[in-house]
Parts: structure tokens; C-alpha cells; sequence
């Protein structure tokens, strides 16, 4: 009797591990229906919940897992914690893949999303108004602080070496033609630091979710008619293995990624972002 206790308890913490994951695949299938889980960054991400209903008819129960920074998703990617995620620009995902090693890569592009300088108007109201002393914080993130910083440079408050090769850091900082303080946080908790400080470089997908709007808000943006910017494009990505091994699972992704590829999800990302994320097809 003492063995049979014994031997169901065992069989009982099998099934809660498999119940909660311990990596590997998440996804499930229920007869003709099957689980995804996508990450996703920030609360502000309206075209994914109809995704989310576009691809129900097809079969997917899509999960929406929100992530709060920029540092995990693809962790948990990598890990089979999620299916896949849609959050990064191309350079992001580069960076990251090289500094961790992680096994994923990129399936679609989705949209891009100009950076822009926010202000605190309770002290500044143009970008003309930023003066000696005065802060703006950039991600830190070594991607999006070097783009950051290049933001900053076109707004002529600082002058970057010309010799400089790839992405900036501070270092390459040889003018300041306005003596700002440039504080560097992770790319989440920018907006809450704003009300601090006099100005922020904070992404599309952050700043919305923080009730930020380019039209009243921003104060410089980020060229992205001139030059290459691809390497800002964002993507949808998925494990290598996944796209090595082919079959159902990709041909689930491919579903996903023609729904967000239709005019219904340009027109609510047209009209609900106020051209901070901008379609790319």
C-alpha cells in the first residue's frame, strides 16, 4: 500500500512539471486546435489581441505573454518557454543572438518605430529648451543606447566621433554642444523616470504603453526616410529548430504571420499608434 502512495505522489509531481513547463515545446494540440505562446513587450499592443482573434478561427489559441523589458523574451524563447515573440528591430535581435548565444531567428517583418525625444513639459517644451545640466535619459541596452545616441546627435546636443564604426557608446561622445547629463536605464522604466528629468529617448512600444503620444508629447523624432534602416525593422522570431524541422509548427507560425500581414491590422495600427509603430507592408 505504502509503495502504491508512494508511486502516485511521483506520477502527481510528474504531471504539475509537465503542467507548469520546464522548457522546451509549449505548444498543444486539442483535437484540430492547437496552443502558441507569443511574447510580447508592453501593455499597449491592441493589433496582437486581434491577431489573437483572427487566428482563432484557424485553429490557434493564441496566448498573449507580456513581458515588461527587453532582456527576456528572447531568453525565454530560446528557453521553449514561449513559441515566439514580436518586440525587437533586427539589430537587437543580432546583438542579443551574439552576446547569448541563443538559437533563434527571425521569420517576418512586422513594423518599424521611429525613437523619439519626449519631454517633461512641466520644464521643457521644445528640444531648444534643453540647457546645461539638464538630463534626458536613453535606453541602456547597448542597440538601442547607440541609437539613442545618434537620435541625440541630430537634435544637435552632442557631436559623435565620424571614425566611429558600428554602434556609438558614450565614449565616442568628443563634443557636447549642450552639456546634458545622458542617464541610461533599461528602456522599461524610462517613461517613469520622465517626470524627473527633462527628456527621454524612449521607443514606440514603451511610450504608448505609458499614455505618450507623439503629437502632443515628442519633441524630436528619428529620421527613418533617409539611408538604410532596415536593421530597425522589427521582426516576429522564432527557434532555429523550429524552422529546421519544418512541418506543423511552421506552418502554424506562417498562419500568424499572414493575419498580422492583412489590411485589418494595418488600419489598427494606423489608427490606434498615431504613427508611432508604423506597418511595414
Amino acid at each position: 500500500m505504502k509503495k502504491l502512495i508512494v508511486l502516485l505522489l511521483a506520477l502527481g509531481l510528474l504531471l504539475t512539471f509537465a503542467a507548469c513547463g520546464g522548457g522546451g515545446d509549449t505548444a498543444t494540440g486539442d483535437g484540430d486546435r492547437h496552443h502558441l505562446r507569443v511574447g510580447i513587450v508592453g501593455a499597449f499592443n491592441i493589433h496582437w489581441e486581434v491577431i489573437q482573434e483572427m487566428v482563432a478561427e484557424e485553429g490557434i489559441d493564441l496566448e498573449l505573454v507580456y513581458f515588461s523589458d527587453f532582456m527576456t523574451p528572447n531568453r525565454a524563447l530560446n528557453e521553449g518557454d514561449i513559441d515566439l515573440n514580436a518586440f525587437q528591430h533586427v539589430m537587437f535581435l543580432e546583438a542579443d543572438i551574439e552576446g547569448n548565444g541563443y538559437e533563434i531567428e527571425p521569420i517576418a517583418e512586422t513594423l518599424i518605430s521611429p525613437l523619439n525625444i519626449f519631454a517633461n513639459h512641466d520644464r521643457i517644451a521644445s528640444i531648444a529648451d534643453l540647457q546645461d545640466g539638464h538630463t534626458v535619459a536613453i535606453p541602456s541596452d547597448p542597440t538601442n543606447s547607440g541609437r539613442a545616441l545618434r537620435l541625440l546627435e541630430a537634435a544637435g546636443l552632442i557631436r559623435l566621433d565620424p571614425n566611429v564604426e558600428g554602434i556609438p557608446s558614450q565614449f565616442d561622445i568628443i563634443e557636447r554642444i549642450v552639456d546634458i547629463e545622458i542617464l541610461e536605464a533599461e528602456a522599461g522604466i524610462l517613461a517613469n523616470m520622465l517626470p524627473d528629468i527633462e527628456a527621454a529617448a524612449i521607443n514606440g512600444t514603451n511610450a504608448l504603453s505609458a499614455g505618450l503620444r507623439l503629437e502632443t508629447d515628442s519633441i524630436f523624432a528619428e529620421d527613418i526616410t533617409q539611408g538604410d534602416v532596415s536593421a530597425l525593422n522589427n521582426v516576429i522570431v522564432v527557434r532555429t529548430e523550429d524552422v529546421e524541422a519544418g512541418g506543423l509548427r511552421m506552418e502554424l507560425f506562417d498562419i500568424i504571420v499572414n493575419a498580422y500581414h492583412t489590411d485589418r491590422i494595418r488600419d489598427v495600427m494606423l489608427e490606434e499608434f498615431g504613427g508611432a509603430l508604423l506597418p511595414l507592408w
